[in-house]
């Protein structure tokens, strides 16, 4: 019985100090964690909206977020496919002059896609960046490469469709061979993020 207790007492001590260790682990990275996550982010935006000056967050910003889902389902779109996670105004000089926004789609092949894009005042896509994917090497995975995401750039349109014959008119996306679901979750995004982008110029966001 003894031997029980001490055995035990040992394996208590072992995934105290085990559970200190990781605590210390992590309040250690954690802050270095998020400045690189707060960073790349920072690196997507402007990879999304080349030439932006400042990225400001815009006044009663959770209650439009609160309300984004309400947007895609009256627009028809499904919610909880895609889900707008964060946005900014772009100023420069003082004028906005669109906005980037982060989205989730959690329509990939192999689970949530996480991406920027950016809009001007015109409605023009500036681009198109994934901040995270875990689609499969080879196929969908291409998604990361200009051969796809490029697609999207410098086109205004109200919505985007994806093609597994060529693209051939401005709304048209060229499929990923292999990879249907990642690019349509890709361009289902997207269309996400144009209507977010509508509903933020009808309700004046924009226009401040």
């Amino acid at each position: 019985m003894n031997k029980i207790i001490k055995n035990a007492l040992i394996l208590m001590a072992i995934t105290l100090v085990a559970g200190l260790l990781l605590g210390t682990v992590y309040g250690i990275t954690k802050e270095p964690i998020a400045q690189a996550e707060a960073k790349a982010e920072q690196e997507a935006y402007l990879a999304v909206f080349p030439g932006a000056e400042e990225f400001v967050e815009p006044e009663q910003k959770d209650e439009l977020l609160a309300a984004a889902a309400d947007a895609l389902t009256a627009a028809g779109y499904d919610s909880t496919a895609d889900t707008i996670e964060n946005f900014y105004l772009v100023n420069n000089g003082g004028q906005i002059a669109g906005v980037v926004i982060n989205l989730t789609s959690h329509e990939g092949y192999g689970g949530d896609i996480n991406f920027s894009m950016g809009i001007d005042l015109e409605g023009t896509v500036k681009g198109v960046e994934i901040l995270s994917i875990s689609e499969t090497a080879g196929l969908g995975m291409h998604a990361t490469e200009d051969s796809f995401k490029g697609q999207f750039r410098d086109k205004a349109v109200d919505q985007f469709v994806v093609t597994k014959t060529g693209a051939a008119a401005e709304n048209e996306i060229d499929a990923i061979s292999g990879a249907t679901f990642t690019s349509k979750a890709m361009t289902n995004g997207v269309n996400a993020g144009i209507c977010f982008y509508q509903s933020l110029v009808e309700g004046g966001v924009l226009n401040e």
